[in-house]
């Protein structure tokens, strides 16, 4: 057991069993905890499962410390989860667009759909009730889901 919050700086070795069944991010944030003093230091995750999925994931860990990155990698190979749901991998399945390719133009879509929630939150403008009957329906079709 490993409390996150503790610095020891000499420390220089931490091994991680099973680490297969950690996200990313925390073995990112684990590993984070040795070699914060002067000496080398080394992080050792042993990978319990065998597969290669999870090997995958785990290699990506030795290929960069960039967070931004890791996180990047992690989100193109467990997939980001339900939008609505509580799923928290697998694939999104939007009808139009891929959430790695067309990055820039779901953001601007993002913002746009905050700026119209901003002005209208509850869709009640003439102009926005095809909009509205549409969200509401797919809202529906997911269990636990807000209904406008």
């Amino acid at each position: 057991m490993v409390e996150v919050g503790v610095n020891v700086p000499n420390a220089t070795v931490m091994m991680i069993e099973n680490a297969e069944r950690f996200g990313l991010a925390q073995l990112h944030q684990l590993r984070g905890r040795v070699g914060r003093g002067s000496s080398q230091s080394y992080c050792i995750f042993v990978d319990g499962s065998g597969d290669k999925e999870e090997n995958k994931r785990l290699s990506v860990l030795n290929q960069t410390n960039d967070g931004f990155r890791i996180a990047s990698e992690d989100l193109k190979l467990r997939g980001p989860g339900d939008v609505f749901g509580i799923r928290q991998s697998g694939e999104l399945s939007f009808a139009i667009g891929d959430i790695f390719t067309d990055s820039r133009i779901l953001s601007e879509a993002s913002e746009e759909a905050d700026r119209l929630l901003r002005e209208d939150p509850d869709l009640t403008q003439p102009a926005h009730r095809e909009l509205k009957q549409r969200v509401n329906e797919l809202a529906e079709g997911h269990a636990g889901s807000a209904v406008l």
